[in-house]
């Protein structure tokens, strides 16, 4: 078993459900709407229920993070590794206080602390991926630094990991949360979603150099996060409602789709299935 690679069989993920209390800051946190909490718990009930529908092991988190809605969106603070849990710092301020809050639930739940990024480092979760047991790919925009990534290679390249990093695109600047994720995500060994105008060139051919085919999202597609994919095993993937195009194109590589109701939970705040979990094992 490893949890560094990105589309093993999912055996245990930490999840956070939202909290009334840290759901009064959302136009703080840039969410579009008044969150409704009863039906944001409904979506986040269900969607927990999917990820256990295989078995795998649901660890929900519970200590409060005051006044951060985004403190739902569980992938952003830790990176797990095969020899522990790496504390993130993330590049949205208010975000700063998840990591410690996240790294002793994740304890508790049997993973250790490995390591800490510190200031003036920052990286985000959503910037980063296994694309095997001794690749890390990581995007440096605005919410991961290259001092992050110096921080990343030292804690890791001892234990045999090289990791990768690639610029990501201005587009609509720093108050977007734009991250790698958002426009690529494993499906298999060799097989990945992804939204391609927005790919760095580098990413593109490392992939196509380790035989890794891309199943394109289209244009209408890529706001509504139809890269945005979660790996529950190798070719079955959960998605967000809608997208039907990508769907129907993973579908035709192979690939199980399962889809959620995440209009609360997602769309709201712009977090895919990938962003509300943090996958702590998998096969």
């Amino acid at each position: 078993m490893s949890i560094q690679q990105g589309y093993g069989a999912l055996r245990r993920v930490y999840v956070r459900p939202p909290r009334s209390e840290d759901l009064d800051a959302w136009r703080d946190y840039g969410w579009h709407h008044e969150p409704d909490l009863g039906a944001a718990l409904a979506e986040h009930e269900a969607f927990r229920e999917l990820l256990g529908s295989d078995g795998a092991d649901v660890v929900v988190g519970e200590e409060p993070v005051p006044g951060d809605p985004d403190a739902i969106y569980a992938y952003d603070t830790t990176l797990p590794t095969d020899e522990g849990v790496i504390l993130l710092r993330p590049g949205k301020p208010g975000r700063r206080g998840e990591p410690e809050i996240a790294g002793r639930e994740i304890e508790a739940a049997g993973m250790p602390i490995r390591g800490r990024i510190t200031e003036p480092a920052v990286a985000e979760g959503g910037d980063m991926c296994f694309l095997d047991h001794s690749t890390l790919l990581v995007g440096i925009g605005y919410r991961t630094n290259e001092t992050g990534v110096t921080q990343l290679r030292t804690l890791l390249e001892p234990s045999g990991v090289t990791v990768h990093a690639f610029d990501l695109p201005h587009r609509n600047g720093p108050d977007e949360c734009l991250h790698l994720l958002s426009f690529v995500s494993p499906l298999d060994a060799d097989l990945a979603v992804a939204y391609l105008p927005m790919m760095p060139v580098r990413l593109v051919q490392l992939l196509r150099e380790r035989g890794v085919t891309l199943v394109e999202v289209p244009d209408e597609e890529f706001d509504t996060m139809g890269p945005n994919v979660l790996a529950l095993g190798p070719r079955v993937a959960l998605a967000l409602e809608g997208n039907l195009e990508t769907r129907r194109r993973m579908e035709a590589a192979g690939v199980e789709v399962r889809a959620y109701r995440g209009e609360h939970i997602s769309r709201n705040g712009d977090g895919g299935p990938t962003c509300l979990t943090r996958p702590l094992d998998r096969a």
